[in-house]
């Protein structure tokens, strides 16, 4: 084997360095892909910041990166319906395939799921990677290698609006414009709601937002949850039906479950601390259902529709562009926004 595999590796918190590992050889199922571009996700922040991210922790050397695609470049023997040449977007978690979750259709929820960039498994943000056929999904000639990268959190947001049964003439409050509150807002939009309104402490994202389709926009900086609730149903003329929270950020979960209409859904997106408070009795007498999601499980298929069929363009939210050798100054201006940071995307290929 060579090794030019130039990887971005976290050494341990707050590190991140450039090595060169082996060129992986591909296992039957499995194929080999010539990485093109990696968006920076939150988790790859958190962990680079805070050596961890919930009960995942970082206690050995791990590349970065899952928001990923490529171009085959070898396939395995058993591989059937992939070729060199393709180009592919790939789906980050390879479940075990046999326990009762992964026979239910509900693979995310597989305790032995494999995913890539969150401890102990490697990621993508190098120059080649091996990755189960089976999660590989062909790009069609007019979908970029980046929106191809961008199938993983607009995966997200379908698997959200899946479970929050998010149809045309229900009315959605989205917490949150950063990149996981915008891809919602785009596949609300995408799925017929014509009433959405999404909050932020950023200005910058809600003028975003509002370019993206947002009916309306609200900053809750300076608010407290009472004057935000009460905004929220002066601007959409109602609470909403479901609640969107995209943010993770206790003040912002509070917001959902006092905003979202008695008898509507509060779906949890964003990841936060383990332990908040919560209005819970306000809830439960006001019949508000809580769901969450884990990832997303059957969804890259839909959310490529998506893309290809225009119904969704992903390609406002690409902010700013970085090469692999570029990857520090990608994740500090990932975590600081600056210049207006949205979607950070790195090219892995050799310039």
């Amino acid at each position: 084997m060579t090794t030019e595999n130039l990887s971005a590796v976290l050494k341990c918190k707050g590190e991140i360095c450039l090595e060169n590992r082996e060129v992986p050889e591909p296992l039957p199922h499995e194929v080999l892909i010539a990485m093109h571009t990696v968006g920076i996700c939150g988790s790859d922040v958190h962990f680079w910041k805070h050596g961890r991210l919930g009960n995942f922790i970082v206690k050995d050397p791990m590349v970065l990166g899952h928001e990923s695609s490529g171009t085959v470049i070898k396939t395995g023997s058993q591989v059937k319906h992939l070729k060199p040449g393709d180009r592919v977007a790939i789906e980050p978690g390879v479940p075990c395939y046999k326990c009762r979750y992964c026979l239910e259709g509900r693979y995310n929820l597989c305790a032995d799921v494999k995913f890539c960039a969150t401890p102990p498994d490697h990621g993508t943000l190098c120059r080649y990677f091996c990755h189960d056929a089976n999660f590989c999904f062909k790009l069609p000639d007019h979908v970029s290698l980046e929106e191809g990268a961008l199938l993983e959190p607009l995966s997200v947001a379908v698997h959200a609006c899946r479970r929050a049964s998010v149809t045309a003439g229900k009315t959605v409050l989205i917490c949150g414009a950063g990149p996981i509150g915008l891809v919602n807002l785009l596949t609300c939009k995408a799925l017929g709601v014509t009433k959405i309104c999404i909050t932020d402490i950023s200005e910058h994202r809600l003028n975003v937002a509002k370019k993206l389709g947002a009916t309306y926009q609200l900053c809750v900086k300076d608010l407290d949850t009472e004057a935000a609730v009460s905004q929220i149903s002066s601007l959409m003329g109602d609470l909403p039906d479901i609640t969107l929270e995209c943010s993770g950020a206790e003040s912002s979960t509070r917001l959902g479950m006092l905003a979202t209409r008695s008898g509507g859904l509060l779906m949890l997106i964003g990841v936060g601390v383990r332990d908040m408070q919560f209005p819970i009795v306000e809830v439960s007498t006001r019949e508000v259902d809580i769901k969450g999601i884990l990832r997303y499980a059957n969804c890259y298929p839909t959310a490529l529709s998506l893309v290809a069929g225009g119904a969704v363009d992903l390609k406002p939210l690409i902010t700013h562009r970085f090469t692999l050798e570029q990857v520090q100054e990608a994740f500090d201006t990932s975590a600081s926004g600056a210049g207006g940071a949205i979607k950070v995307l790195i090219n892995c290929a050799k310039s």
